[in-house]
């Protein structure tokens, strides 16, 4: 799932999701540095299926 798909099924923005992941603050998925400036993320969509409440 892409980060833009999980912001919109929360009504949140992209830029939130990323900053959960980046701290640890959001259980569904993960973030990795893999430059100064550039994240890759990951979100599993069972866990946020389950975070989201079945959604």
């Amino acid at each position: 799932m892409k980060v833009v798909e999980a912001a919109a099924k929360l009504n949140k923005s992209p830029e939130y999701i990323r900053m959960g992941l980046q701290t640890g603050r959001l259980p569904f998925g993960t973030a990795v540095k893999v430059s100064p400036h550039r994240w890759s993320y990951h979100i599993s969509e069972k866990l946020f299926r389950e975070y989201a409440g079945g959604d």
